[in-house]
Formats: structure tokens, C-alpha cells, sequence
């Protein structure tokens, strides 16, 4: 053999090895990536049931102290939750020692301050759980049961971004009325046998109050991340105008994304996974009302897109919002790592899962029966809508690996 044909197949032997080092490689990765994938959606159904129980693992601590630490640039609770009944616990039966207004916002809600100085958010209920919302896919009151559903749907697809929630049951006259303020005190009134109050906010109206039956109002309380971890507001990209007649781009521009990838901090970083992420997420508890969202100040893009207010969600089990989704099938990108998630979900794990999560909450049955059913329905769109993009791109260009090591410490 001439020495020029041993160079030519010496080459081609060469390549022929690195090929095959690389592909063995890269498919041993992706197995044990899916591995842990299955690993960890095995520990989630394990601890489901969280049942409310004021037992601490660390006794010299408070439970708000507790969940104060849990928080890190990526998650608001870590994985391994053994003190979340706990804390969820405190948060429904501590002692309420102050009550205000709620925080800005459009919508009535009151800020609470628990025993032990922790600050809570406050949603009265409004509607029956039966109750269908017409209109708009953002129309309605909050809805307090949807803050409850979505922190556990957070929980179920291990996005772990949404804070702490449980329903409560609160007292109006005696809880709420002897440690309210001046300001809150003055929007108190009594509607037929039944004490009401509407707040202070863009749309809260003294003609359109929440009331108690009787004196007990069923709510829902949401954690306030600690005061360390300062929240920056940006605008979504995928945002509404809320005007008639007035679209936004991405509601016309099917290159949007596009444009989105080439500005901060979409261009670099895990923003825009996140994006998605909340997409997905935004889709199956059918929430229209994502104009803005918040992150930790000064992240430069590198920290969680926190899920915070969700109560405009779970409307109506018969509409499925799929412009909602528009960052998903516009963009064609999603963590495997969420795609994992959601496959392991599919033939009634969502609904049986999301169910057996609520199932201890205070105010449960949390959901109606169509909203349950709705979520595995929607899941089979959002995978429909995948399995479409990676027909037309291939999943290596649409599953995009982003798996980032999480501290605690």
C-alpha cells in the first residue's frame, strides 16, 4: 500500500474514532441526564402529601427562618423539603399581629404580618369553585384557590420559582379588625349578616367588596420572599397591550422571537428557557396575565424568572388560551429537562398528581373537577406543540440542555 492510500485511511480511521468517542459520549450524557431526570421526578411524587403539621426538623429555628434560607438565585425552596408542612403550617394558624393594606397592584388583597414579624399576602375568595369567568382569558377577580393550585403545579413540574402558598381561613372581626390600620379599617363595611371589605388598589371599588361568610373569610397566603433578595420588575417580551385593536408584535410577527434573542438578557443566559418555562407553566393553569414578571435585582439575566402572581389563572376549564403559548412555538426552544417533566406527566399524572398535592391544604378541594381534567388536556397540547417544532427543526435544535448546579449553602 502506497503511503498516500496508509495517510488517506489512517484519516478516515480517525475520524471514524473521534465520531464514535463523541456520539458514545454524548448518548451516555443524555442517559444518565435522563436518569436523573426519572430519578427526580420519582422523589417528587414521593413527597406530594405535605401534610400541615408545625413539627421542625431544626428546632432552634423559626420556620420563617427556615424558608428565608431556602431562598437562592434559582430556586425559592430546594428539592428536599422535609420542613415545607411546617412552614405552610405557621403561614395558616400563626397569629396575625398586624393587617394593611395590600402592596400596589390592580387587584384587592391585604398585607398581613404573622407572629414571629413574617410578612404574608393575603387573597380573599370571590368566586365558587364552580364559577365560570367569562370574557377575556384575564378577566375576573383574583381567584385565591389559583395562587394555592399553581404553587403546587410549581412544585409537580420542579420549576421550584413560585413562593410558598396555603389557604386560610381568617376571622374579619376578631383576627383582622383589632390589629388593622387606619387605612385598611376604613374600607371595612357590613353587607346582609356578613363582613366585607374592599381595600385599597387600581380597581378596588367600594361598590364591589370581598365579603366573609359571616365573620370567616376563606383566603389564600402567599410567603414574601425575604427582604434580602430585593425584586427587579421588567416588562414580558410576550406581553398584552390590553387595548382593542391594538395588537402587540409578537401577536403578528412570527419572527419575533428573532428580535427577542438579540436583546439583553434574552441574548444570553437562561432568561429565555425561563420564558418558556412560564409559558408552559402560564398555558396549563391558563393564566393570560403575565405583562411583567420579577427577578432578583442586579442578576445580569442569571437568576430565576420568580412565578409571583398567578391568581388570574384557572377562569375557565373550557378555554385554552394557545397565544399563551407563544414563546414556545414562536422561539421552538425548551429545556429537556422540562420536556422530561412534562412526557413523564402525560395519561392522568398531572391531574392525579396535581390533586394529591392539594389534598392537605386547608381549603381544599382546592380545584373543580373540570380544571383538573383541563390540565391533562392542555399538557397534550403543549407536547403536540413540541413534537411539531421538532419536526420542523429537529430536537437538537429544539431541546436545549441547561442544567445549572444549585447551592443551598
Amino acid at each position: 500500500m502506497k503511503l498516500k492510500q496508509r495517510v488517506v485511511l489512517l484519516a478516515i480511521l480517525l475520524v471514524i474514532f473521534i465520531f464514535t468517542k463523541v456520539f458514545l459520549i454524548d448518548n451516555l450524557d443524555t442517559s444518565a441526564a435522563q436518569r436523573e431526570d426519572q430519578r427526580a421526578f420519582q422523589r417528587m411524587l414521593a413527597g406530594l402529601r405535605v401534610a400541615l403539621e408545625p413539627r421542625l426538623e431544626h428546632t432552634l429555628q423559626s420556620p420563617w427562618e427556615i424558608a428565608a434560607q431556602w431562598v437562592v438565585p434559582r430556586e425559592v425552596y430546594p428539592e428536599d423539603t422535609p420542613e415545607l408542612g411546617a412552614v405552610m403550617h405557621a403561614m395558616s394558624t400563626k397569629k396575625i399581629i398586624k393587617a394593611d393594606v395590600g402592596y400596589k397592584g390592580t387587584q384587592l388583597k391585604a398585607l398581613l404580618i404573622l407572629e414571629g414579624g413574617q410578612k404574608v399576602v393575603f387573597k380573599p375568595k370571590r368566586y365558587a369553585r364552580d364559577y365560570i369567568v367569562e370574557g377575556e382569558p384575564y378577566a375576573g377577580y383574583d381567584r385565591h384557590n389559583a395562587e394555592v393550585a399553581a404553587f403546587h403545579l410549581d412544585r409537580i413540574l420542579g420549576f421550584r420559582r413560585a413562593p410558598l402558598v396555603v389557604g386560610r381561613f381568617v376571622n374579619l372581626r376578631t383576627e383582622i379588625k383589632p390589629v388593622a390600620t387606619e387605612q385598611l379599617l376604613g374600607t371595612f363595611m357590613t353587607v346582609g349578616n356578613n363582613t366585607c371589605f374592599y381595600g385599597k388598589c387600581y380597581y378596588c371599588r367600594e361598590t364591589e367588596p370581598a365579603c366573609a361568610d359571616g365573620d370567616v373569610m376563606e383566603g389564600s397566603v402567599t410567603l414574601w420572599l425575604p427582604d434580602v433578595w430585593p425584586l427587579q420588575k421588567h416588562r414580558h417580551p410576550w406581553g398584552r397591550t390590553y387595548r382593542e385593536g391594538k395588537l402587540a408584535r409578537w401577536e403578528y410577527d412570527e419572527s419575533y422571537c428573532d428580535a427577542v434573542k438579540k436583546t439583553s438578557p434574552y441574548d444570553s443566559g437562561p432568561r429565555l428557557l425561563d420564558i418558556i418555562d412560564t409559558a408552559v407553566f402560564d398555558y396549563l393553569i391558563g393564566n393570560a396575565d403575565r405583562h411583567h414578571y420579577e427577578s432578583f435585582q442586579d442578576d445580569e439575566g442569571a437568576s430565576m424568572l420568580i412565578l409571583l402572581d398567578n391568581a388570574k389563572s384557572f377562569g375557565n376549564p373550557a378555554l385554552d388560551e394557545r397565544s399563551i403559548l407563544a414563546p414556545l412555538y414562536q422561539c421552538c426552544i425548551i429545556r429537556v429537562s422540562t420536556w422530561n417533566r412534562l412526557n413523564y406527566l402525560k395519561n392522568g399524572v398531572l391531574k392525579s398528581a396535581l390533586k394529591t398535592a392539594m389534598s392537605h391544604d386547608p381549603i381544599s378541594p382546592v380545584l373543580s373537577t373540570p380544571h383538573l381534567d383541563a390540565l391533562d388536556q392542555r399538557l397534550l397540547s403543549i407536547l403536540a406543540t413540541v413534537k411539531q417544532c421538532t419536526d420542523q427543526f429537529g430536537p437538537d435544535v429544539v431541546l436545549v440542555e441547561d442544567r445549572m448546579t444549585l447551592s443551598h449553602l
